[in-house]
């Protein structure tokens, strides 16, 4: 059986390195993004693949992606969550628009994503929602995201103990210091990746390449009986509070 895959925000960052890895796995691969130029310009690069420029806080936007990557690869066997956006901001001061915002991409269009996928899924169908290590251990200033991706996580196993019965299977992958994507910005300034890749127990931020190999990891035939789990990928640096503070 062919392998297909719907990605979302995969015009550059974590959801290209994602589809790169499933294109190198002979899977066929649907990108999905807000921004048309740059997914023709990817998709040219990569063979097996289609732009499929959709925004994920739309349903009909969804149902039309969706029905063109069928009519191209047939029903998706795997699906990805990859889309979010962060608006920083303490709370306080943050616009209710940023706040609402965050939430309608990053959950909200998660969940107009798998319902999607779900209706159109056979049985050994799979899900993946890209969450994040906020949704374990927030930050100040992040504003809605870590509540947006802590929704994700519950969303996941909801998803799973729903679906299931149905033969497809839900999982999160839940990222950490990533250096790509929204966050590359961030580790442009030296003295901040200095300070996190120090934090990290195996001493170095992640790379795009490291979610996709786990999401790869989760979706091979090994991981067939892994429904509503979520795979922290952080080199250990939400479990490393007692490291950042040694005894005397």
């Amino acid at each position: 059986m062919t392998r297909t895959m719907f990605v979302t925000g995969a015009a550059n960052g974590i959801g290209y390195e994602i589809a790169k890895a499933a294109v190198d796995a002979q899977y066929k691969v649907g990108m999905v993004d807000t921004d048309l130029t740059k997914l023709e310009e990817v998709t040219r690069h990569l063979s097996g693949t289609i732009a499929l420029p959709a925004d994920v806080t739309k349903p009909v936007s969804v149902a039309d992606a969706f029905d063109r990557f069928t009519q191209e690869f047939g029903a998706p066997t795997t699906v990805i969550n990859n889309a979010g956006i962060v608006r920083f901001g303490m709370l306080l001061d943050q616009p209710v628009e940023d706040f609402v915002d965050t939430i309608s991409v990053n959950l909200i269009g998660t969940y107009i994503v798998a319902r999607e996928a779900a209706r159109r899924m056979a049985e050994g169908g799979h899900i993946i929602n890209i969450t994040s290590i906020n949704s374990i251990t927030p930050g100040p200033g992040a504003g809605a995201y870590p509540a947006a991706k802590s929704g994700v996580k519950q969303l996941t196993r909801q998803l799973a103990i729903e679906l299931g019965p149905k033969g497809i299977r839900c999982n999160a992958i839940s990222p950490g210091f990533i250096d790509a994507g929204m966050s590359a910005p961030i580790y442009a300034d030296q003295k901040v990746r200095q300070t996190r890749s120090g934090a990290v127990p195996l001493g170095r931020l992640g790379t795009a390449a490291d979610i996709a190999a786990a999401v790869m990891y989760l979706d091979a035939e090994a991981g067939a009986y892994v429904n509503g789990h979520e795979l922290v990928v952080d080199g250990g640096v939400v479990h490393s509070l007692l490291n950042q503070l040694p005894r005397d």
